[in-house]
Formats: C-alpha cells, sequence, structure tokens
C-alpha cells in the first residue's frame, strides 16, 4: 500500500500538468494560427474556415485545450495498457504457469512471471510467492493455505486495477462537459450575433449567417471533443475489463490446479 499513494500522488501531478499545459496550447493556437493576420481580410472579415474559428469567442481555446487534453490522456493510457498486458501472450503465459505448477517447477513459473511481466504476471507473481511461504507452514491445513494464496491474489489485484483505470474520469468528464462548453459558446456568439444585428437598424442576412456560423463553432468543436473522449473511454474500459476479466479466470485456474494437486504433494503435512 505504501508504494500506492506516491504512484497516485504522481498520476495526480501528471493530470495537472496535462490540463494545464493542453489549455495553454490551446490559447497559443488560437492566439497565434487562428488569429493571424492572412485568416482575415482588410476589414477583418474571415476569409477562410480557421479565421471563422478565430470569431468564435474565448470559449474556442478552451475547447481546443479539452481537446489535447484527451488526446494526451489517451496516449497515455494506451501506452499503461499495453504495458500492462505484459510482453507475451497471455493466453500462453497462463498455460505455461499451470504446466508448471503441475510439476511442481515453483521458481521457474516466477521466473516466467518476471518474463511476462505486466499486471497479469505481477498477480500470479504474488500468488505463487505465498504459495511457496504456506507450503513450509505445518501448522496451516490445506484450507487455511488454500485461503491465504487467493487472498493473496485478490489483494494483488486489487493494487493493479487502480493504475489501470486512472485518469480515466478525466475522460469520461471531458465526454460529458465537452458539448455543454461548447454549446455555452454557442449561446454567446448567437446573443453577440443578434445584437449586433439589432444595433444595425435593418435586417443583414449575410452578417446574421456569419454571425451565426462564427457560433456554431463551439459547437462543433464541443461536439468533436466529446465524440473523442466517448470512443476512447470505451475502448479503454473494454481493454481493461477484457484484462481484469484475465486475471480473474488465470486466479481461478491457478487455484483449481493447486487444489487437484495439494491432496497428494504440495499440501500434503
Amino acid at each position: 500500500m505504501s508504494n500506492q499513494k506516491p504512484s497516485s500522488n504522481l498520476s495526480r501531478f501528471f493530470a495537472g500538468i496535462v490540463i494545464v499545459l493542453a489549455l495553454g496550447l490551446g490559447i497559443f493556437i488560437y492566439l497565434v494560427i487562428l488569429g493571424a493576420a492572412d485568416n482575415f481580410d482588410a476589414e477583418g472579415h474571415p476569409k477562410n474556415i480557421i479565421g471563422i474559428m478565430y470569431k468564435g469567442g474565448f470559449i474556442v481555446p478552451i475547447l481546443i485545450g479539452l481537446l489535447i487534453t484527451v488526446i494526451t490522456i489517451s496516449i497515455e493510457r494506451f501506452m499503461t495498457i499495453m504495458r500492462a498486458k505484459g510482453k507475451g501472450s497471455i493466453e500462453v503465459f497462463v498455460r505455461k504457469i499451470k504446466g508448471m505448477l503441475a510439476s511442481d517447477q515453483i521458481d521457474n513459473a516466477i521466473r516466467e512471471c518476471d518474463k511476462q511481466q505486466g499486471s497479469l504476471a505481477n498477480v500470479m507473481r504474488s500468488g505463487l510467492e505465498r504459495y511457496k511461504i504456506v507450503t513450509h507452514e505445518p501448522s496451516m491445513d490445506n484450507e487455511s493455505k488454500e485461503a491465504a494464496i487467493q487472498k493473496e491474489l485478490e489483494e494483488a489485484t486489487a493494487l493493479e486495477l487502480p493504475m489501470l483505470s486512472k485518469n480515466l474520469p478525466i475522460l469520461s468528464t471531458a465526454a460529458s462537459i465537452g458539448t455543454l462548453i461548447g454549446l455555452i459558446g454557442t449561446v454567446f456568439g448567437m446573443i453577440r450575433a443578434f445584437a449586433a444585428l439589432a444595433a444595425a437598424g435593418q435586417p443583414d442576412t449575410a452578417a446574421l449567417a456569419t454571425g451565426i456560423s462564427e457560433a456554431l463553432v463551439n459547437t462543433a468543436l464541443g461536439i468533436v471533443s466529446s465524440t473523442f473522449a466517448i470512443i476512447f473511454y470505451n475502448i479503454f474500459s473494454t481493454r481493461i475489463d477484457a484484462l481484469t476479466y484475465s486475471m480473474d479466470e488465470a486466479g481461478f485456474s491457478i487455484m483449481q490446479t493447486l487444489k487437484s494437486h495439494h491432496s497428494t504433494t504440495q499440501f500434503s503435512k
């Protein structure tokens, strides 16, 4: 548990830095790239879609920062989950471990976990190490030994899962607020457009259409950010669920192998 707290603090620090830097980059893109003079004519009217995005207002850099945050967190989660899967096939790894257990090669099984690495290998290694310890405890009966191994597997799994799901709340939050922030920007833009139309004193369909298009830029950016966040969140959630299922399945299989084997050798007193 002591290693979990520093890791959690580091993760929060990383997420905070990413959000701040993404917002700063969003402001830079808004001012320098979208606001470049080449995107506007002599009267200040947008000449292209980039200029129209700039006219979307102060909500635009916030939405750009949100989109950059979603992409950055998604890349970080992808790399973390790929490392958590380990270096080789999970199915092949589990078969090797079961075969080594059946032939009493506990040390070889532990070394195989070290080669495989990843979350599943870490869980299995913890269970195997506990297995080595309880086999030399003559005071424990078979049920107590099995319970001790099962508890170790569960605790190791509980330590690995938070690492897999870190920063996913950021993606779920972005999925929820992206469209809402975009709508706020659109409402502000529509207010400005109609206020300008009222000040002109006469209908100007071209000016109204331009104002509406500038306002809708915010909604478009918000929808794009939310869409990416939803897609990545669901992809990572599915992969984490699959990896968690593999942990449970592997732990169950190993426990069954141990239970069928302990009556003759390892757990015999």
